[in-house]
């Protein structure tokens, strides 16, 4: 039996030019043991990783077909392991050797776990992967709320005792999954180094059913799927006769986020709003929708027995994750660190070809450039209970005398429901004051004999007309 797994020499050139992120690294085998821990330190204080040692670095060969260099032996690589296996505390790690049709030598591939406390080199320093960066966190503080947040359970590490690891292992999807990733393997061994299959027991966790079962809500011991319902109204308390539609989506992760997007993007589309220039419909940067959801998909908490609920309103959507923030992300610098709470669920979705997820951190910011970008105001999220809900909401970000002024460019005249509409604000009265400012600044009069329900406001029209 050969101790190393073969792979075709097309995969071996796409591993050597995978790009470098947040779950990926690769070096030349020239790397030392010191180097080695500090990727591997990294890794373990984030949500765990691959490392790929004997791929020379694309400075040192700019051809792809030439970086596969590796070592003649498995052997060779020995100071490498025992580079690792010397860490204490200990990190959880796999490893195997491939060897690739026409080229000479093999690679070490090593798969890294998220550790439960916090991890050191051998020279007590403490490294957390970012993006394509291992870096180094010195700052005592920084060291401590690491700790703090590496002491909160996931539930996607739950075994599920009633499964086997035929439930995923068998599944079309993880088998169409495996064929896909590069270079491909096979599916027990996947779950295996992933650690979606107990390795003693060969039952499989929570994660591991969720991303590859192909119904999971039928056999996960907890609510997972998404509820969307639409209300056609703009009340913050919706009434009975207002609710147009209420489905639930179930699937695995993937196709789950799919299916859920597309069904808010059907939806959506039936509905106009009142704009400046007249009734259009309903349209938001869909990065924003995508980004978000995403997020409450990976980030909740499954050990709650709900679904994420997409509650769809005339002038906003409310994103509803079970859980609340976790570890020290808190609703004034979610935007600003970087906390998984479900990290085997995390680094296997960004394994796909077209990942939904983005490296950590950078989803919930690109949902909150594009809502800036489409002039309309950002996204709010806040802790209600035991969830976290956020709210996009589709009101232009341009003030509301502006708004109203620039509606009166094109209409005569503006009465004060229209003008909550296009606004957002929802008070009357407060929407008077607009008015009244605006009457101050001499920007505005009210129309001569509309009064009541049939009040309005226009531009100021010249004496010499009105006479």
């Amino acid at each position: 039996m050969d101790d190393y797994i073969n792979v075709t020499r097309q995969d071996a050139i796409a591993v050597a030019g995978r790009v470098e992120g947040d779950f990926f690294d690769r070096k030349a085998a020239k790397i030392d043991g010191r180097g080695i821990q500090k990727i591997a330190v990294a890794f373990a204080n984030a949500d765990g990783g691959e490392i790929v040692i004997g791929i020379a670095d694309d400075k040192d060969e700019p051809d792809v077909t030439k970086r596969w260099q590796g070592l003649p032996n498995p052997e060779d690589f020995n100071s490498h392991i025992q580079a690792l296996v010397n860490l204490n505390p200990a990190i959880d790690f796999r490893h195997e050797f491939l060897k690739a049709e026409s080229y000479p030598n093999v690679v070490l591939r090593v798969f890294v776990a998220k550790s439960v406390n916090v991890s050191t080199t051998a020279d007590g320093k403490v490294y957390q992967r970012r993006g394509a960066q291992s870096l180094p966190v010195t700052d005592p503080a920084k060291v401590t709320a690491l700790a703090f947040a590496k002491g909160a359970a996931s539930y996607e590490d739950t075994v599920l005792p009633n499964l086997t690891a035929e439930d995923i292992v068998d599944s079309k999807v993880l088998a169409e999954f495996c064929a896909e990733i590069t270079p491909p393997q096979e599916p027990l061994a996947f779950c295996v180094n992933e650690g979606l299959i107990d390795r003693k027991s060969y039952v499989p966790n929570s994660a591991g059913v969720l991303l590859f079962n192909e119904n999971p809500q039928a056999v996960f011991p907890r609510r997972c799927g998404i509820k969307i319902v639409f209300y056609d109204t703009r009340q913050i308390v919706p009434e009975r006769e207002h609710l147009k539609k209420n489905i639930t989506i179930s699937g695995p992760l993937y196709n789950l986020i799919h299916r859920a997007v597309a069904e808010i993007q059907s939806i959506m589309s039936n509905i106009s709003i009142q704009t400046k220039d007249g009734y259009k419909k309903v349209d938001y940067p869909p990065e924003a929708i995508w980004e978000i959801l995403v997020n409450a998909v990976i980030h909740r908490d499954y050990s709650i027995a709900d679904d994420i609920q997409v509650v769809i309103f005339q002038d906003r959507i409310e994103i509803r994750s079970p859980g609340r923030l976790p570890g020290f992300v808190t609703t004034e610098n979610f935007l600003d660190v970087r906390y998984s709470r479900n990290s085997k669920i995390v680094r296997c979705l960004a394994r796909y070809k077209t990942p939904p997820n983005k490296d950590l951190g950078e989803g919930l910011n690109t949902a909150f450039q594009k809502m800036k970008e489409w002039k309309l105001q950002s996204p709010k999220l806040q802790e209600e209970n035991n969830y976290v809900v956020v709210t996009i909401p589709h009101t232009p970000l341009a003030s509301p005398e502006e708004l109203i002024i620039e509606y009166l460019a094109n209409n005569e005249e503006i009465r004060n429901k229209l003008a909550r509409d296009l606004t957002g604000i929802r008070s009357e009265n407060q929407m008077k004051e607009v008015f009244y400012r605006l009457r101050d600044r001499g920007l505005i009069e009210r129309v001569p004999g509309k009064k009541g329900n049939a009040a309005a406001w226009r531009k100021p029209v010249p004496a010499e007309v009105q006479d």
